[in-house]
């Protein structure tokens, strides 16, 4: 390999992974789900084969980047509009402590032990798992914990300002990219019907009008519509 080789193919691998990481969107490291781990594993192994490797030619080091960069939005595309297949690809938010209660099985399938549990609680300044009252382990990751009313920080109720009271222990996601999530709508024993009597009170015919709704923990449903009208 000579020297205009070499160059040619650290242009073809350092245009190739900007392109894809620049697709790819704007996570930050620490946000980084397990998919999105491995293909930029994959993306740093084929770069080092294209630059370091004579037998690897221009034309497969094409081929490669091009075939990788068309995964990448094809599974991204998958990943923005089917639930189903976010699940299979990045996985889904497993509940580890609910009320202040360690859930074996759950923990099991985060593949983390008690201590490293403690450890991540610790980190967010809580040194009792009795202080939780309900503690999720994102798909990134990070674990995200509730503590219990006692333990938080000055509340409403402390300073004697009404407060709405809470029906359901957490907000839940009922409809996505104009989709209802029936399971969700379900556990917290809420019947379709309703959802769309909700959405029609707010000047909502359809769901498929819908980006994003979630029912809070005082019942309320909060809305957010597709082509939402922002100045900037």
């Amino acid at each position: 390999m000579d020297a205009a080789e070499l160059l040619l193919r650290v242009g073809i691998t350092f245009s190739g992974l900007f392109i894809v990481a620049r697709i790819s969107g704007r996570k930050e490291i620490s946000q980084m789900t397990y998919f999105n781990l491995i293909s930029a594993i994959a993306l740093g192994s084929i770069g080092g084969a294209i630059v370091s490797s004579a037998n690897f030619s221009i034309r497969n080091a094409l081929l490669a980047l091009g075939s990788w960069l068309i995964l990448t939005l094809l599974f991204g595309y998958m990943d923005i509009k089917s639930k189903s297949a976010r699940k299979i690809i990045e996985g889904e938010p497993i509940i580890v402590i609910k009320q202040g209660k360690i859930m074996e099985k759950s923990l099991k399938r985060t593949q983390l032990d008690v201590d490293a549990l403690l450890v991540k609680l610790r980190e967010k300044s809580i040194f009792s798992v009795s202080d939780v009252d309900f503690s999720i382990f994102e798909t990134d990751g990070k674990l995200s914990v509730l503590k219990k009313q006692a333990q938080q920080s000055l509340t409403k109720k402390d300073m004697n300002i009404p407060f709405k009271t809470k029906i359901f222990p957490l907000t839940t996601e009922v409809i996505a990219n104009g989709t209802v999530i029936e399971n969700n709508l379900k556990k917290l024993n809420l019947q379709e019907e309703w959802l769309q009597q909700q959405l029609r009170q707010n000047g909502i015919g359809s769901v498929s009008e819908v980006f994003y709704a979630e029912v809070k923990q005082d019942g309320t449903l909060y809305i957010d519509t597709r082509n939402d009208n922002m100045t900037h």
